[in-house]
């Protein structure tokens, strides 16, 4: 009985909006986090993206069992998995104590340890999301960034078309 992430605030956690990324990191994983950020805090996307999650991890399966980890944890460490090409050990180092990337997936609390992942529960939920859901979810991410970027287009009146 997975969820797509918890729906309480816990006391100590920084609200996903509030999450400081960095913007003049020359790191790989800075746009990536900030990405994942933008799936959180806007509910199209998120609702698109959870659509394609439910659809891979959950299946056919009826909604019964313990929790296990949330769908939101599975995909930022799906992601970060695949976008800095890192190996289960180095992932289970990111998710126990990376404060950037715990504070994206929700855990990183500041009055105590909060949640940590064993490196097992990690290969065996994590690999759940295949590299073509992934991909997917970053298709969908992309799609939403041309449409802002379409949108701000219209509204100054540009003809240009917009450069990165």
């Amino acid at each position: 009985m997975r969820q797509r992430f918890s729906l309480q605030q816990t006391l100590g956690i920084t609200p996903m909006a509030e999450v400081a990324i960095p913007k003049n990191s020359r790191h790989e994983l800075a746009p990536v986090l900030a990405a994942l950020q933008h799936i959180f805090i806007t509910p199209e996307l998120n609702e698109r993206v959870f659509a394609l999650i439910e659809l891979k991890i959950k299946g056919k399966k009826q909604d019964t069992g313990r929790t296990g980890m949330d769908m939101w944890e599975i995909l930022v460490l799906a992601v970060v998995r695949l976008a800095l090409n890192a190996n289960y050990d180095a992932l289970h180092h990111f998710s126990n104590f990376d404060k950037l990337i715990r504070q994206i997936m929700g855990v990183e609390n500041r009055f105590n340890e909060g949640k940590t992942y064993g490196l097992q529960t990690l290969k065996d939920t994590v690999s759940l999301l295949d590299e073509q859901t992934v991909n997917q979810v970053n298709t969908l991410v992309v799609e939403t960034a041309h449409q802002f970027v379409l949108k701000k287009k219209k509204r100054s009146g540009s003809s240009q078309t917009p450069t990165f």
